[in-house]
Order: C-alpha cells, then structure tokens, then sequence
C-alpha cells in the first residue's frame, strides 16, 4: 500500500481555431434566435402569426427585463 505510481502529466493540447469556428458561430446564431423570440418576437417585427410565443417567453421576457405590456 505504500507503493504509490504516479501516471505521468497529461498536457493540454490546444484545439485549432477552425475546429472551433463552427461550433462558435452556431452558438452565436442560437442565442441571437434565442435574444429575439424572447426581446422582439410578437412587435412590430413579428415572424409568427398569433400569441404563441408571445405566452411561451412571456415571463423570460420580464426576467430579463424586456418590456411586454
């Protein structure tokens, strides 16, 4: 028990820029999706007939503070 190995160092390896790129940019153009159903969606800029998602995101909208009413 008193034999202890010890593994050797791992070394981070640093992951190249364009194998981050996309997931980058596809995180970016989620949350800007996500920044307009909660921030713009049922104004003047409405894509979606109805009040779906205005109901959907109605309290994420006062959390985040975007005025509704």
């Amino acid at each position: 028990m008193s034999d202890i190995a010890l593994a050797p160092e791992a070394h981070a390896t640093p992951i190249p820029l364009r194998e981050l790129w996309p997931w980058l940019v596809f995180g970016t153009l989620l949350a800007l999706l996500a920044i307009y159903f909660v921030g713009a969606e049922q104004g003047a800029t409405s894509l979606i007939s109805g009040t779906y998602v205005h109901e959907f995101v109605h309290d994420s909208r006062h959390l985040l503070g975007f005025p509704c009413h």
